[in-house]
């Protein structure tokens, strides 16, 4: 049988995303640390980083609907929760009423759909300020919840990676809800909520970017290890001579003779071109600019200061992900679950 290796692949640290799991939880204090695992684990992959934080002692999971819920319930053993965030429509019920993982009710048309369906154990989300799903801080919670079996009553943080008056104001308003509503466990921290401190880690942390190497604030930084290491193997050498351009329209001259790698890796990869004339490659510690515009699955970088780089060597991309972001102009949300399934990915 023959075996097909793809020109791309991503290594995956699975020391790094357990080491920043165990320093997230740690940071909430007595409070459980789950992940939150939605869009396939932030590209990454969603099963292997369940199983690997499942083993660490994770047992609180998170996904957005229930495409993602069914692709995961297999590896739900017993203590072992999920929850999907985005609740239940009517076209998910059938499902949602037969699994094993829990919607996260966040309007009153899912409260009164899942109530008067017999639904079991749910989550339900409260809007503390963030105007996207939940139910409005100021309403009637406890009424609307009335008769609902609540795990987890939750709020999300609008800007706990800045230092506004909002967070405070979310938790305070998140705590008023909480005292007049019967659940198990609150929940409002996530990656960045974590890092305002323990009075927002309740019951229950949420922690997503910063697992896979994220950043959320910058009193973190020393903290989260990189996780996600792109790789791209070199396609062709070649001297470029002085006054040629390199790539689409143009953008790059030549000002004296220039040794490029052209590397399998463009914006269908999730390398977007952002990182025209700003990203790099690296190897041996040293850094190999972009040159040119990145297409859709090729880009240029200079080599000029290492002969022995060749046709079929493979080249680290430059890609600490607040590094990366500053480059790009994009975020690190965008640059991790932006990351293509041409890439093989391979964990360490």
């Amino acid at each position: 049988m023959i075996s097909l290796f793809a020109p791309l692949r991503l290594r995956l640290d699975g020391a790094a995303l357990l080491s920043n799991w165990r320093w997230l939880a740690k940071q909430g204090g007595g409070a459980a640390c789950g992940a939150a695992i939605k869009a396939d684990s932030y590209g990454l992959g969603a099963a292997e980083v369940m199983r690997r934080l499942t083993a660490a002692g994770c047992r609180d999971f998170f996904v957005s609907n229930w495409i993602e819920a069914a692709a995961l319930e297999p590896l739900l053993d017993e203590g072992i929760g999920l929850s999907v965030l985005h609740g239940a429509r009517k076209e998910d019920m059938a499902y949602a009423l037969a699994s094993r993982a829990r919607p996260v009710l966040s309007t009153a048309e899912q409260v009164t759909r899942w109530r008067e369906a017999g639904g079991g154990a749910c989550d339900v989300m409260i809007d503390t300020g963030m105007n996207r799903l939940g139910l409005d801080w100021r309403g009637d919670v406890a009424g609307w919840t009335q008769g609902l079996r609540i795990e987890t009553l939750a709020s999300h943080l609008a800007s706990a990676d800045e230092d506004t008056p909002l967070s405070a104001l979310q938790r305070e308003r998140f705590v008023a809800v909480k005292d007049k509503v019967t659940a198990r466990r609150a929940s409002l921290a996530n990656s960045a909520g974590i890092c305002l401190g323990a009075d927002y880690a309740f019951d229950l942390t949420r922690p997503g970017l910063a697992l896979y190497g994220g950043v959320p604030r910058t009193d973190a930084a020393e903290h989260i290890r990189q996780v996600v290491k792109p790789q791209a193997q070199v396609l062709q050498r070649r001297r470029v001579i002085a006054g040629d351009t390199i790539g689409y329209n143009a953008t790059f001259t030549a000002p004296a003779d220039v040794e490029i790698a052209v590397l399998n890796l463009g914006y269908a990869d999730g390398y977007l071109r952002g990182f025209s004339g700003r990203g790099a490659a690296v190897t041996e510690g040293q850094k190999l600019p972009v040159l040119g515009r990145v297409s859709m699955d090729l880009l240029a970088v200079d080599v000029s200061a290492l002969p022995d780089i060749a046709e079929g060597d493979w080249l680290d991309i430059d890609y600490r992900l607040p590094d990366a972001a500053a480059a790009s102009g994009l975020s690190q949300y965008e640059l991790l679950t932006g990351l293509g399934r041409r890439f093989d990915r391979v964990w360490a």
